[in-house]
């Protein structure tokens, strides 16, 4: 869910372009889009002109999207290094090194950073300093973004669970089957958590009681890489058998289908009545969030595997070209 709102006849602004392309969602934070490529490079870009105002090269490859907290911006690469880096000028103020890659992006809780790896561990750092609060273990890989749900962590594992973990001193509360693996960030409004898995499963669990609501299972080759997006009337997200849906979140009930032409891996991202994602088509897409229907789009080429970022009547995403594209009004 996006605050705010966007034209509803979206135009180009501009595009700025990096030497490699990008995987991860750019972020925009007041006046800036960071965006971290394949190459290890960290750029900050101008909201308003896509100017370059600073760019950083490290040598790693990052999937994982920027996190920005009190004027730092967090980064977590494929060798498993998390970068604490100066919002104004990239500056490194700390790393700290996990046992193995790094998938999603860092949350945020009470100046800590939360973390997770494909070292089956979820790390919670100090904010300020990057040592160690406490330590999570599951039995299998961690590649998804850990979601705030009240005093808790919610984190979908590639071991089949939807694992609750009290944020104060990293003990489990609970948690969920999901009868398969996952890299999905678990959408969270009110008390339902909803979250997909790679064998097309889609689960709503009621989080605080730690039990399954409702089930979903798509057809085999609808395996779900994309996160979901969840408001008072629908939840949404997409499969790798190029269709998004949107499902009755408090019964499951399926209210449309949307068929594009390629894979929809990134989240979705819902801003008023509207479902903007982008697809490996190189298509952008906006959907009406009630009946599916296409309310505009625009062919940007490349293939975007990342999500949309949307704020200050803004639409940002970067495809794998390096292609870094900015949408809205130019009234």
């Amino acid at each position: 869910m996006a605050p705010g709102s966007l034209s509803e006849k979206l135009e180009l602004l501009w595009t700025f372009t990096a030497s490699e392309g990008f995987e991860a969602t750019p972020v925009i934070d007041r006046d800036t889009v960071y965006a971290a490529s394949v190459d290890g490079t960290v750029y900050a870009i101008g909201l308003a002109d896509g100017h370059e105002r600073w760019k950083v090269a490290i040598d790693t490859s990052f999937i994982a999207s920027p996190a920005l907290y009190d004027d730092r911006v967090y980064v977590c690469d494929v060798d498993g290094r998390i970068h604490c880096l100066a919002a104004k000028s990239g500056k490194e103020l700390w790393h700290f090194d996990a046992e193995a890659e790094i998938d999603s992006s860092a949350n945020f809780y009470q100046g800590r950073v939360l973390v997770g790896s494909q070292d089956s561990t979820l790390y919670c750092l100090d904010a300020a300093s990057g040592h160690v609060v406490w330590k999570y273990a599951t039995e299998d890989q961690i590649r998804c973004q850990p979601t705030i749900a009240g005093q808790n962590a919610l984190v979908a594992g590639c071991d089949g669970r939807l694992h609750i973990i009290d944020l104060a001193e990293g003990k489990r509360v609970g948690d969920v089957a999901l009868d398969g693996p996952t890299g999905c960030t678990p959408a969270v409004r009110a008390d339902f958590a909803y979250v997909g898995t790679e064998g097309g499963l889609f689960l709503a669990a009621d989080w605080k009681q730690a039990k399954e609501v409702w089930r979903q299972e798509l057809p085999q080759i609808a395996s779900i890489r994309s996160s979901a997006a969840v408001s008072d009337a629908v939840v949404v997200f997409g499969a790798r058998d190029k269709r998004v849906r949107g499902f009755h979140p408090a019964t499951g009930k399926e209210l449309w289908t949307f068929a594009a032409r390629g894979r929809i891996d990134g989240s979705p991202v819902i801003v008023g009545d509207r479902v903007l994602f982008g697809s490996s088509d190189g298509r952008v897409y906006a959907l009406d969030a009630s009946s599916g229907a296409v309310r505009w789009e625009h062919e940007a080429g490349g293939s975007f595997i990342g999500s949309p970022a949307v704020a200050a009547g803004r639409l940002v995403l970067a495809n794998d070209d390096g292609d870094v594209f900015c949408f809205g009004s130019r009234s």
